[in-house]
């Protein structure tokens, strides 16, 4: 191991994160670009929704099967190697778009960034719990998603525009160039930082008797499941409003490539607001003493009552009302799912964070191979949207449910405080 280097100021641990956040943001722009640009794919492949719906679920059907593989991936490299790893991997398959000329090429190149892009959400909480102590890692949850949701917002403005000069194939290329520029500033602002080079996964067995190398105990724990049971619930619908809620304002209002970029505009500034706001109130709240477990599960509820309303949009004539109604919907995804990841640096081991983290990606994915399927054929069985909302209304409920069941008081593990203190 290398020798220890000096404790991480502050402007290193946010700048460090920041790089990171913004790989993140070109490791996620093949989703937007998918939706806004759907009418060209389906054109040029001449799919249907259905078929549509199915690419959705190849994608994140891929990053489901990889999640089982990167949470150990992560824990085994050590945060700065599967940086490396994974921002080389993910900038290669968005570039691999680049030459997709037929339907099964599309097909291969979205399962290639499906299994590498599941690099980015273990390796993010395995730097949040590395490089900041307890209390502010909810801030950087939410200053993380607040990044992403600045991305998207500019995404339904940059990619028509990209589209129009260099094609959505294109689009996709331009996404892995900046991958590999973010890159290359995350190798300047890490050199000589021993702290980031740490590996975690070659231990000896656990106090409770689970193999420190595998996942071992891990599904055996109340603890686990509780977090990746909420995960997926509440991950379909936000896969959902992902995948298809371009498609939902140019059925339902007629709107136009172009006409899509201000109403997505909105619903990402919602997501992005969202999780600040929430980071913010729960590392607050933390610092004046409440309880770890009042304020996840209390940010979780008024998440959840956020977007219980949802089904109302369809009972809305005006558009601009139903635009901000999406976009507290979408905040209230991110205060749930901010709630959900600051629970996993709470209660597992500093040691397993990767792979936990990556399993319940895997379910959330799984969830979101499953909505992606179900709403294709849905719309194309002429049932319109009703159902979807309905379900995506009262998911938030039903996962808060199923997590206070199996983790009715959340108290950190001392093994779970990382290396930021």
């Amino acid at each position: 191991m290398a020798a220890p280097s000096p404790p991480l100021s502050t402007r290193l641990r946010w700048s460090l994160f920041t790089v990171l956040c913004v790989a993140g943001v070109f490791n996620a722009m093949d989703r937007p670009i998918i939706a806004i640009l759907k009418p060209d794919m389906m054109a040029d492949f001449g799919w249907s929704d259905s078929d549509f719906g199915d690419l959705a679920a190849v994608t994140q059907f891929s990053a489901a099967f990889a999640f089982l593989f990167t949470g150990w991936l992560v824990d085994r490299l050590g945060v700065h190697r599967s940086m490396q790893v994974g921002a080389s991997a993910w900038s290669l398959a968005a570039m691999a778009h680049g030459w997709a000329l037929t339907t099964w090429q599309v097909v291969a190149a979205r399962v290639g960034l499906g299994v590498t892009e599941a690099v980015q959400t273990p390796l993010t909480i395995k730097t949040v719990a590395t490089l900041f102590p307890p209390d502010q890692r909810s801030l950087a949850f939410g200053f993380a998603t607040m990044l992403a949701g600045a991305g998207t917002i500019a995404m339904p403005f940059v990619i028509p525009a990209l589209a129009l000069t260099v094609g959505w194939r294109g689009a996709l290329v331009v996404g892995g160039i900046g991958g590999f520029i973010s890159l290359i500033a995350w190798m300047w602002l890490a050199r000589g930082l021993s702290q980031l080079r740490e590996r975690t996964v070659d231990m000896p067995a656990a106090a409770d008797g689970s193999d420190g190398n595998g996942y071992g105990g891990m599904l055996s724990n109340r603890k686990t499941w509780a977090i990746v049971g909420a995960k997926a619930l509440s991950d379909m619908t936000w896969w959902f409003i992902n995948f298809w809620l371009a498609d939902y304002y140019r059925k339902e209002f007629g709107l136009t490539t172009l006409e899509l970029a201000v109403p997505l505009a909105i619903a990402f500034a919602g997501s992005g607001l969202g999780a600040l706001l929430a980071g913010w109130a729960s590392t607050r709240l933390l610092e004046r003493g409440v309880s770890v477990n009042r304020v996840r599960k209390g940010v979780m509820l008024v998440s959840a009552l956020l977007v219980a309303p949802l089904p109302l949009v369809l009972e809305l004539d005006s558009f601009w009302p139903v635009a901000c109604m999406i976009g507290v919907v979408m905040a209230g995804h991110q205060g749930f799912s901010l709630s959900i990841f600051s629970t996993i640096t709470d209660v597992v081991p500093h040691a397993k964070v990767g792979r936990v983290t990556a399993f319940g990606a895997f379910m959330g994915n799984m969830g979101g191979v499953a909505i992606s399927l179900v709403t294709g054929r849905v719309l194309d069985a002429g049932l319109g949207f009703i159902p979807l909302f309905m379900f995506a209304a009262s998911s938030y409920l039903i996962a808060l449910a199923w997590f206070q069941w199996l983790l009715p008081n959340i108290r950190r593990d001392d093994g779970a405080l990382g290396m930021a203190d």
